[in-house]
């Protein structure tokens, strides 16, 4: 039951503001609301026909009679004025907007305002549906002073051409559409084939660039290699120029001594070297003859060389006594004969030496002939004993430099046939 003392006033369903009704509207004939109960649209069958569809998704217009709780679509506002038929005046409007609603798209009531704004926009669309309403009856007129039917027949057959057509087109396109999955997925396996040779390239290049710097290094190492091989060459052709001989034993000659490696051999009474001097020039000596004996081939009869420095000796093969090549000085020495016959064996060695070279090269000559522990000078005819005793200082410095003049030329000899069969090696290399 509604109390009589509340006025009710209506919400416009639009934007929801209250509205105060006219009071016209409290008092409506039964003729008026029949006639507000008729349609606005005529419905014929064609128009059901198209839009028959429509209604899978129609929402009937909200009733006001179906909610009278005071929330739905209105609310009761209190004015101070006394009414006493407050219930049938709310029915009778409720059942105008009703009416209203259910006759059009629109949800009633509605404001002055959004009234406004809805016949604007109903004048808009009623000025449209003229417009088009125009150009249809224009292409009427058109098409009824035109003479020309259309031919059902042709039309028939130009659709059925064009539905197979059709036909054909869409087996094509089902067709390419086969086509399309084949090459999509060819498109993914050259993909795949894409990322893998990618892997592989980058493997590649990180393998070419390892071997690439392994290259720089070792030719590098090569060109080191190769400018240490040419330094080494060089040093090795200065090596093979130079005679060995000449190198490590310099015999020369400091006024009137005989000189080997700047060791004097031999004493005189204004020049008394000092005897191990001496013994270190026999010591050279001595050890120059063994080695040339040993180029040659030379195996000493009678006699064996051991070059021990300043204590070389020579050993007698036939009594196996050690003959010093060396002395000490002194009274007692002048009368010590083992010296002065190792020197006559030396110069025994000598003259094998001298005879095994003439055997190779008869045009081989000693400027000095030496025989029996004698030297002698063929200019002069004078002969010098390399004996120590029964001799004068002068005399056995003078023997011991023609000597030492000898065994130079020796040396010069073999040096000589050591250049040559380099340089025949050279050749046949």
């Amino acid at each position: 039951m509604v109390d009589e003392s509340i006025n009710v006033q209506f919400a416009c369903q639009r934007c929801l503001q209250p509205i105060t009704m006219d009071e016209s509207f409290d008092n409506i004939s039964v003729h008026a609301m029949a006639e507000l109960a008729l349609p606005i649209y005529s419905n014929t069958s064609n128009e059901i026909d198209s839009t028959a569809t429509s209604f899978d998704h129609f929402v009937p217009p909200f009733r006001m009679l179906e909610s009278m709780n005071g929330t739905a679509g209105f609310m009761l506002v209190s004015d101070g004025r006394e009414n006493t038929t407050l219930g049938t005046t709310l029915r009778v409007r409720a059942e105008l907007y009703d009416f209203l609603s259910s006759n059009s798209e629109i949800d009633h009531p509605l404001c002055d305002e959004c009234t406004d704004s809805l016949l604007e926009l109903l004048d808009r669309q009623l000025k449209t549906a003229e417009e088009e309403w125009t150009d249809y009856n224009n292409y009427l007129k058109k098409l009824e002073m035109t003479d020309d039917n259309p031919n059902i027949e042709v039309l028939e057959k130009e659709l059925h051409d064009l539905n197979e057509k059709e036909k054909k087109l869409i087996d094509e396109l089902s067709i390419l559409q086969i086509n399309e999955s084949e090459v999509k997925s060819a498109i993914k396996l050259q993909e795949e084939e894409r990322a893998r040779l990618e892997i592989q390239e980058e493997r590649y290049w990180r393998e070419y660039t390892k071997h690439r710097r392994e290259l720089m290094t070792t030719e590098d190492d090569y060109r080191s290699l190769e400018f240490r091989i040419a330094y080494s060459q060089g040093q090795l052709e200065k090596l093979e120029k130079v005679n060995v001989f000449n190198v490590t034993f310099h015999i020369w000659h400091a006024g009137h001594f005989g000189t080997i490696n700047n060791f004097r051999l031999g004493r005189l009474p204004s020049a008394q070297v000092d005897w191990s001097e001496i013994n270190a020039a026999w010591g050279q000596t001595a050890l120059l003859l063994s080695a040339l004996a040993r180029k040659v081939g030379l195996t000493f009869k009678r006699y064996r060389l051991v070059p021990f420095g300043n204590h070389s000796y020579i050993e007698s093969l036939s009594d196996n006594k050690e003959l010093p090549l060396y002395g000490t000085g002194g009274f007692k020495f002048f009368w010590d004969t083992k010296f002065d016959a190792a020197m006559v064996a030396f110069l025994d060695c000598l003259t094998q030496f001298k005879e095994e070279i003439e055997k190779g090269d008869s045009g081989f000559c000693l400027p000095y002939k030496m025989e029996k522990g004698k030297i002698e000078d063929s200019s002069t005819g004078n002969s010098y004993s390399i004996k120590i005793q029964f001799n004068s200082e002068e005399q056995w410095t003078k023997a011991l430099k023609f000597m030492l003049t000898n065994l130079k030329w020796g040396l010069a000899w073999v040096s000589s046939q050591f250049t040559d069969e380099k340089a025949d090696l050279q050749t046949v290399q």
